[in-house]
């Protein structure tokens, strides 16, 4: 069943178009990962699922309820989150104090108490790291934060945005596992990730994104094996 879907999506800057028509799905329960160059209209389509940008035209349908209409604040109520580029956390505040942080709606405030020790129990590393500041956690370690953040609000659906941008290889490789676990567990995620070979080999289905058009849609194993996607991501 879809938990998310667009329809004929249309985003401008001013006077310049960034997303085209765009037509997703997002299945409950699943990895969908969304792969593309550099100014592609990646983040662009997530900040206007989350409404942080504003649609010229189309549609967004979340439980099969029309959202387009909702402020942010609204769309994280009823359990749209996502972790932005770059993570932005408080860097002068503690790890737990940033982890509080994402208990901002009144449902995900009742439970903070056992969603901080799920958190705990998820990401062992930061209860090791709890008091310390954020800002001085390493680039891995934010991001980890960055994922407990999110969880604390209740997530239905979780996207994440360029998670491994600027880290290490064997840190996006923890960083992924910790993804599909939280995917495994039953949280809907959807994608948007750099690392094309590491994203669909993830995910259940995915879309490319080009110039602002969404060119290829299929199963993660099916764009793998995806010529024009080889040649153009995977430098096959």
């Amino acid at each position: 069943m879809s938990l998310l879907k667009t329809q004929e999506l249309s985003v401008y800057y001013g006077d310049l178009q960034a997303l085209t028509h765009i037509q997703i799905e997002v299945e409950e329960r699943e990895l969908t990962t969304i792969v593309g160059a550099n100014a592609s209209g990646k983040s662009t389509l997530i900040n206007t699922i989350s409404g942080i940008l504003r649609q010229r035209s189309g549609t967004i349908t979340f439980e099969n309820q029309r959202i387009e209409h909702l402020a942010p604040h609204h769309r994280v109520d009823i359990g749209i989150i996502q972790i932005p580029e770059g993570r932005l956390l408080f860097p002068d505040m503690s790890v737990e104090e940033n982890l509080e942080m994402g208990a901002y709606s009144p449902k995900a405030r009742k439970e903070k108490k056992k969603n901080l020790e799920r958190v705990y129990a998820i990401l062992p590393r930061l209860k090791e790291r709890r008091l310390q500041r954020a800002g001085s956690l390493s680039g891995g370690e934010q991001q980890m934060c960055a994922i407990g953040r999110s969880l604390m609000a209740m997530p239905k659906l979780l996207m994440l945005d360029e998670p491994s941008l600027g880290l290490a290889p064997i840190v996006v490789q923890e960083m992924f596992e910790t993804i599909r676990m939280i995917q495994k567990e039953g949280t809907t995620i959807l994608l948007i990730e750099q690392n094309v070979q590491f994203a669909l080999e993830m995910a259940h289905r995915g879309f490319v994104l080009e110039n602002g058009r969404i060119t290829l849609k299929g199963t993660g194993a099916e764009l793998l094996q995806n010529d024009h996607l080889k040649k153009a991501y995977l430098g096959i």
